[in-house]
C-alpha cells in the first residue's frame, strides 16, 4: 500500500479517529502483531476465541502508528488494549468501528478502486495456489506482479492481499477460496476480476455444499463479476466447463489435455520429476517443460500460459518462464535422499487431488511406491464414496499404503480389498513416523498427503529429517 494518511483511512473504513494525527502517514496494515512493521496500521480482528485488542499494546510497542478496533463497549470479554498503569501515547491514534472485520473490507474495497492495476483472479476446487504461482512467474518478465501471499484467500486473506499492492504494481493476481455457499461473490466483488480462471469443480468442501453441482454454482459467481470485454479462463475437461461459460458474457479460453483452445499434448512424465509437452495455439506447436510432476500440474501451467497471451507475453516466453517454477510448500514437493525419494503433498486432500498425487508418483522411477495417507475433510455424506475412489487408485498403482488415522480407516478397507500388498493402519502421526521409517528403503518413493487437520507436516518433517541424517552419515 502506498502512504495514505489516517484521517482518509477512517473516512475508507467509515470509523471514528479518537487521537493521533490525522496527517500521519500509513504504510501498510497487519492483522498479526508477530510480524507488524513499523509504520502499519494495526487491525484487530475479532473471533470466537480471540480478540485482537488485547495485542494493540504489543503493537504501540512495535512501532504500529495505531489502531482500527472496536471501541471498548462493544467488544465482550475483552481486556483493556493497555496493561494497567501503561498508556497509549496520544500520537497513537485509534480508529474505532463497530466491527474490524467489515473495517478491513472497507478499506480493501477503497483501495482497490484506488489501484489502476489489470487484476487476475483465480478461484476453482483444487490447483489455486499453484496456478497462482505459475501465473505470477510468468507475469514477473514483463510486469510488476503482486499477488496472494500463501493461501491468503478468504474473507480476511483477499483484503490484505489487496492493502499489500500499491500504485506501482501493473497486475495482481490474487486466489480466493471458499468452503460455505455465499462466499464466492462478496470476494469477486471486491477484487473486480479483469480475468478469471476457474481451475475445476471437484469434491473438496462438497459436505458443506452438497453436490458438484452446488460448486459449480458458487465457483461460477466469480464470472458474474467479469465485464463483457473481460476474460474467462476454464478447464476444456471439466464436466460443467459449459455451465460456467454460460454465466458471463465475457470471452472464454478453454485449456486442457488434449482439448480445448490452448492445449497441451504428448505428456511424458519424467523418471525423477518434471514434465515434458507440446503446447498448441492457433495452429502454433511448442516445446515446453515443466520441473514439477503431474497432469493437473500441466493443467495449471496452461492456465498461466493463458493469462500470459491476454497480457501480450507470446507464447515462447511463456513456455521459457515455466522452466523456472517450482512447487509450492507441501505440494507435490519432490525430495531426494540418495536413491530415496519423499513427495510432500502435505499441505491438504480431498478425493481429487489424492487421486492426482497418487498417479503423478506413479511415473516415477522407483522399485516400490509407498504412500502414507490421512483424513480427507470436508466431505459430509460424501466420505465414503470418496475413500473408495481414492483407495481404488491407490489399488492400480501402490505397493505400500499406510493410512494414518480412524476417520480414515474406510481407506484402509479398500485397500486390503482391493489386494494392494502391504497395507497398515496407525492411529497416530508419531506412530506413523516409526513404521514409514521401518519400512522405506533405497529404491523407494514415499508420498505423504492428507487434509491440514491430520497435521502430515509432522510426519514429512520428521522422515525427511531421519532421512538427511543417513543419507548424510553414509557419506
Amino acid at each position: 500500500m502506498d502512504p495514505v494518511s489516517l484521517s482518509k483511512l477512517a473516512t475508507w473504513s467509515h470509523a471514528t479517529l479518537l487521537n493521533g494525527d490525522p496527517d500521519a502517514l500509513v504504510t501498510g496494515v497487519s492483522h498479526d502483531t508477530r510480524t507488524i512493521k513499523p509504520g502499519e496500521l494495526y487491525i484487530a480482528l475479532r473471533g470466537e476465541n480471540f480478540d485482537g485488542n488485547v495485542f494493540i499494546q504489543e503493537a504501540y510497542h512495535k512501532g504500529a502508528v495505531g489502531a482500527l478496533c472496536a471501541s471498548m463497549s462493544v467488544t465482550s470479554q475483552s481486556r483493556p488494549p493497555q496493561e494497567p498503569g501503561q498508556e497509549l501515547p496520544g500520537k497513537f491514534a485509534m480508529l474505532h468501528v463497530e466491527d474490524p472485520l467489515e473495517g478491513l473490507t472497507a478499506l480493501a474495497a477503497q483501495w482497490r478502486q484506488e489501484l489502476g492495476l489489470r487484476s487476475v483472479v483465480i478461484t476453482g476446487s483444487n490447483g489455486k495456489t499453484s496456478t497462482k504461482d505459475f501465473t505470477t512467474l510468468l507475469l514477473e518478465k514483463s510486469f510488476h506482479v503482486t499477488s496472494t501471499h500463501g493461501n491468503f484467500n478468504n474473507h480476511i486473506g483477499l483484503p490484505l492481499s489487496i492493502l499489500r499492492a500499491n500504485s506501482s504494481d501493473q497486475v495482481a493476481v490474487w486466489e480466493i477460496g471458499m468452503n460455505h455457499p455465499g462466499e464466492i461473490l462478496p470476494l469477486a466483488l471486491l477484487a473486480r476480476p479483469d480475468i478469471a480462471i476457474i481451475t475445476n469443480i471437484g469434491t473438496a468442501h462438497i459436505g458443506f455444499l452438497g453436490s458438484r453441482e452446488a460448486i459449480a454454482h458458487e465457483k461460477g459467481n466469480l464470472l458474474t463479476t467479469l465485464s463483457p470485454d473481460g476474460l474467462a479462463i476454464l478447464g476444456a475437461a471439466d464436466d460443467f466447463c459449459d455451465f460456467l461459460a454460460s454465466r458471463t458474457q465475457a470471452r472464454i479460453l478453454r485449456v486442457g489435455i488434449g482439448l480445448g483452445d490452448l492445449q497441451a499434448t504428448h505428456l511424458t512424465s519424467l523418471p525423477r520429476g518434471g514434465m515434458e509437452f507440446q503446447v498448441s495455439y492457433e495452429g502454433v506447436s511448442l516445446p515446453a517443460y515443466l520441473p514439477v510432476m503431474g497432469a493437473h500440474m500441466v493443467q495449471n501451467a496452461l492456465s498461466a500460459l493463458a493469462v500470459g497471451l491476454a497480457c501480450k507475453i507470446s507464447l515462447e516466453e511463456g513456455i521459457d518462464a515455466l522452466r523456472k517454477v517450482q512447487s509450492s510448500s507441501s505440494r507435490l514437493k519432490l525430495y531426494e535422499y540418495g536413491d530415496i525419494m519423499v513427495v510432500d503433498d502435505a499441505y491438504n486432500a480431498s478425493p481429487d487431488s489424492m487421486e492426482a498425487a497418487l498417479s503423478s508418483i506413479a511415473a516415477l522411477e522407483s522399485q516400490r511406491k509407498i504412500a502414507l495417507l490421512g483424513c480427507m475433510g470436508e466431505l459430509g455424506d460424501y466420505a465414503m464414496n470418496g475413500y473408495e475412489r481414492v483407495g481404488l487408485k491407490a489399488a492400480e498403482l501402490l505397493d505400500v499404503l499406510i493410512v494414518v488415522g480412524n476417520e480414515a480407516l474406510p481407506l484402509e478397507q479398500v485397500g486390503r480389498r482391493c489386494g494392494i500388498k502391504e497395507v497398515y493402519h496407525v492411529p497416530n502421526n508419531n506412530e506413523a513416523i516409526a513404521l514409514a521409517l521401518s519400512i522405506i528403503r533405497g529404491g523407494d518413493v514415499l508420498l505423504i498427503k492428507g487434509s491440514k487437520r491430520a497435521c502430515l507436516h509432522e510426519v514429512v518433517d520428521a522422515v525427511r529429517k531421519s532421512l538427511l541424517k543417513k543419507n548424510l552419515t553414509s557419506q
